[in-house]
Order: structure tokens, then sequence, then C-alpha cells
């Protein structure tokens, strides 16, 4: 216990500040920081970046780093200050640089904290943050869809929506509910979140971040100087190791959640209602019933597990912040899952056909594919693999499996994973070409039968052949769409 919350004195004006990766955060931190008053340099790999750039901030200067002339453009720009995108690796030269000259290097999410506390009319708004290897995204916009109910101006940011040092400068919100990745995580330094959760771990970006320790040791830095409470899963015991081993502020309590009975401190599941033993007024002797089961209205069907955790986390995200357990039922009921989350995009062939590309590791597939009934699932999978290991998901879904279509440049890990695992259920493979999508769902319509379900759930990043996961999503749905009619 006993963190602290150290912000440095800044001066942003005049300051030299070099961005590195100039993608949507990147742009951010170019507007945010001219805003400032700062000298901005910035420097991308990609050409187009760097014109876009110089195009859009001609009060900056901008660099396309190519081979290995980073550090050497670094030398001519002499920033006191790195700024580093979420994609770019620990192992970039940057790192390198910053460490041999002893230059602070922070993330966008640092910088916006840092922005914050120093530059605007709002330094104290509080942070609820949310990481987790499955589940971030939906547990973000129920924290803000319960704010809302509560009457306060509340936004989802960080890994979604508006880029937080946007948010953080604009100073409009009354709270910030954060999106966190590990790649975000790795380079903060001096967040001082109100209540923090890390929903689960799984591995996950080990191409990244090199190995699994790595990876959970960012996942770790959520919980780091939490004011009120660090949330963590019942039913995941590294996230309370984590929560145990976190360097919090004097008086923060470690809360728990369960799609079981709770226990004291801790928010549950009693005969179809989400209960809070946590923050009741004496939680030894009553509870708080906070959401029943039908308020999750728009899940087909009960809710899922994974859907009741990322529920009792947000509620005690918010209840940490004082929220009415009637605002948190409210805000439940109005929530709407974000696109591409096991979302229904069509009834064709006798088949529901699911689109889960949000499902980018093996953690969430499993938690698409779990629970259906045996041999009624055509799985679509397949992408970036990062590194992964799918032997463990196959075991686990296999028995739900009618079929597999496998999609993806490189198919080999999840062939091998299927063979060894599920030797009995078909995989047909469909390779690259300008209208993929559509051979992908006649060839899942030709392996299921009627009343099945056609679930893309790729378990991997779309990075091989699409721009991002919605843009999968969105060429599943219209190949659907083609079918039906």
């Amino acid at each position: 216990m006993g963190g602290c919350n150290k912000v440095t004195n800044q001066n942003w004006a005049g300051r030299v500040i070099c961005i590195i990766g100039l993608g949507s955060s990147g742009r951010a931190c170019c507007e945010v920081l001219s805003t400032l008053g700062a000298k901005v340099y910035g420097i991308d790999g990609q050409e187009e970046a760097v014109a876009n750039c110089s195009q859009d901030y001609p009060h900056a200067q901008f660099y396309q780093g190519q081979g290995d002339n980073w550090e050497d453009l670094l030398d001519k720009i002499d920033p006191s200050l790195l700024v580093v995108s979420p994609g770019v690796p620990p192992r970039h030269s940057a790192f390198t640089w910053a460490k041999k000259h002893q230059v602070e290097l922070w993330g966008e999410v640092e910088l916006a904290w840092q922005i914050q506390k120093t530059a605007t009319s709002r330094p104290n708004t509080p942070w609820l943050t949310v990481t987790g290897t499955n589940g971030k995204t939906t547990t973000v916009g129920m924290t803000q869809s319960i704010l809302q109910a509560a009457g306060y101006e509340a936004l989802a940011v960080g890994n979604v929506g508006s880029p937080v040092v946007l948010a953080a400068a604009q100073a409009k919100a009354q709270v910030l509910a954060v999106e966190l990745s590990s790649f975000q995580l790795y380079t903060i330094s001096s967040l001082s979140p109100l209540a923090a959760v890390c929903l689960n771990i799984d591995a996950d970006h080990l191409d990244w971040h090199g190995s699994e320790a790595a990876y959970v040791a960012a996942k770790a830095r959520v919980y780091e100087r939490a004011q009120k409470a660090v949330l963590y899963n019942q039913q995941d015991s590294r996230t309370l190791d984590l929560t145990l081993a976190a360097d919090v502020t004097e008086g923060c309590r470690a809360i728990g959640f369960t799609t079981g009975i709770p226990d004291i401190y801790q928010l549950g599941l009693v005969e179809n209602m989400l209960i809070d033993r946590a923050y009741s007024a004496n939680p030894y002797k009553e509870a708080v019933a906070l959401v029943g089961m039908g308020d999750f209205h728009y899940y087909h069907g009960e809710p899922g597990i994974t859907v009741l955790q990322d529920a009792l986390a947000a509620a005690g995200l918010t209840r940490a912040l004082g929220v009415a357990p009637e605002a948190v039922r409210d805000g439940i009921r109005s929530f709407v899952p974000q696109a591409h989350r096991r979302a229904i995009v069509g009834q064709a062939a006798q088949v529901t056909w699911i689109d889960d590309s949000k499902a980018t590791n093996t953690h969430a597939a499993a938690a698409s594919l779990s629970g259906m009934p045996p041999a009624s699932v055509v799985w679509i999978a397949g992408g970036d693999t990062k590194g992964q290991s799918f032997d463990q998901l196959v075991t686990q879904i296999a028995a739900t499996l009618r079929g597999v279509v496998l999609i993806g440049e490189d198919r080999s890990a999840l062939r091998e994973a299927l063979a060894q695992h599920a030797p009995k259920v078909p995989v047909v493979e469909v390779s690259s070409h300008d209208d993929m999508m559509f051979s992908v769902v006649n060839e899942a319509v030709a392996l299921s039968r009627p009343g099945d379900k056609v679930i893309l759930a790729p378990a991997c990043a779309s990075w091989d052949q699409f721009a991002n996961y919605s843009q999968r999503g969105e060429a599943f749905a219209n190949a659907v769409s083609r079918l039906e009619g």
C-alpha cells in the first residue's frame, strides 16, 4: 500500500517533444501538444502517415523512419520527451535511445494523465480503468452507460472510442471510463485511477511483449496507484494475485466479483440477481440488489458468464464512485453492445449467423463458443495468430463443432490444433481473394445443418487480411446479406 501519485511539473509551451508512430493515437498527441504550444516532431515508418501529418499539422515537423535511421533522427531532433504510440514495441530503437539519453518516454495514456493534471480546468477528473484479455470494450461501455444513468457526463475512451489524450485535454467529461490494452499500460508511470479492474488474463500479444510474464506484468500496471478500489475476478486467480501485489494508495480496497454467490467484499449472483456485498453499509449483514437477468434484454437468451462478469466489473467500478444501485440497473438496461461483438447478422439457409469479429484471441473465442449444444456450430476462425497456441481452445470447444472454415494467410497453427484435438470435425480452408468472405459463408452453409449457428470468432487479429476487426466483421455481414438475398 501507500502508492504515490507523482505528476511531473510540466511547462508545455516550447518544449521539444517527439511522437513515435503517427496513427490515430499519434495524431491525437500531435493535435493536443500543438495546441499547448509544444514544439512537436513526429516519426513514422510509413511515408503516407508522414505526408498526412505534414499536411494536417503544418507547425510541426515529421520524418520517415527507415532501417537504422531512427536514432539518427532522434539525435537530430534532441527531444526532452518521447511519446510512443501503442503499436510501438519495447524492442523499438526509440526505447533504447530514451534510456541511453535519459529522456522520459511515455505512451499516449501517460501523456493524457499528465496533461489533465497540469493543463486543464478539471485536473481531478476520476478515471475508471479497465484491462483484461477479453471483455474490456463491453465493460467500458457498460461503465459509461451506468455513469450516464447516474447523471454524469461520462466518456468511454482509450483503446475504444476517442483517444484518451483528446478527452483529457478537452476536459468536458466528469468521469472517464478508460479501456487500456497491455500496450498502453506498458508505458504509464503516474496514472492514478479512482478504481481499476483486470477482468481476466490469458496469454496474448506474446509477439509484442516477448513472453507471457511480460504480458501479465503489463496488465498488472492497471492497479498501480489506484485510489478507492481494485477489482479482481474471483474465477481467475491471477487477477487476485495482481491486486495483492499492487502498490496502491492507502485505504484502497480489493473487491472481488464472481458469477457464484458473493462473499463479503464481493459482487456476485444470487437467484438470477446481481448482488453487491462490497459497498453496502454493512457488508457482513446485508447485500444490495443491482440488476436482474431480465435486464440483459439485448443478449439473445440468457447472458453468458463473460457478459455477467463484465457487468459485475462495471458495477464494481461505478459503485466505487458512489453510484446508486438504481443507476447500475438502468445503465445495464440501456446498454447496447458494440458492433462485431456476438451480434446476430442474419438468418439464412436455416442457420443463425453471428459476428464476433472482435474475438481476436483464444480467450474471447472460447467465450463465444463455450456452452453451445454439441455439434451445433460452424466456426469461422483464423487470421494473424500473434504467436498464440490453439491447443487449449480447440480442446475446450471441440464438442460444439459441426465444422470449421479457416481463413488467414497462415492457417498452419489452427489446422494442426484441429487435427490433433478435433480430428473428426471437417475443416475447409479458404485462401485470400477479392470475394473471400462470400466463399467463406458458402462453405459454412455446406458444413451446416438446419438450426445450427455459424459463428465468426476468429481467435486471431485481422491485420493479415483486413484493416481491422471491424472491416472483417462488415465483410462477413455483407456476405451473409448477399446469401439471404
